[in-house]
């Protein structure tokens, strides 16, 4: 079960990995170019195509790393999935109690009218620094997965 749950476990979470790092260094770049409705434009747009993908790579990732420490008998392999999966889980923490809330909220603006006193920057570097806080999560999940795979396959 391991040899087609492990490969499972490093596709999806290369995939979500991938996403988050690409958004690090590119998207973020880009959008601390932008005025406010362009912001609001640009990020509502990249919302709607990353979701609901990045999320489910990292639930795909944490079912198969989890599934792997029920059922494999290596006790290294089993411990490095086991942190793996602790560690897509917290990427999917950080989404839905810091960025998704904050993507939501985006969404639901019209960039013509924008909310008085909306203090752009602070908002854009909040979401930011969550996106690399996750981002990092994500390839530590990466690491601790190829680790597993060195170990097990």
């Amino acid at each position: 079960m391991t040899q087609v749950l492990l490969p499972l476990a490093l596709l999806a979470n290369g995939l979500a990995a991938g996403v988050l790092v690409a958004t690090v260094l590119g998207v973020v770049p880009f959008y601390r170019t932008l005025s406010a409705d362009l912001y609001v434009r640009a990020h509502a747009f990249a919302v709607g195509r990353y979701d609901p993908f990045q999320p489910a790579c990292l639930l795909v990732t944490f079912a198969a790393d989890t599934a792997i420490v029920l059922t494999e008998p290596s006790g290294a392999g089993r411990a490095l999935c086991a942190v793996a999966a602790l560690t897509a889980g917290s990427v999917v923490a950080v989404s839905l109690t810091r960025n998704v809330p904050m993507n939501r909220w985006i969404k639901a603006q019209d960039p013509r009218a924008l909310p008085a006193g909306w203090d752009m920057e602070a908002f854009r570097s909040r979401w930011a620094r969550w996106n690399s806080t996750r981002t990092a999560l994500a390839v530590l999940a990466l690491v601790l997965n190829a680790a597993a795979a060195a170990v097990l396959l």
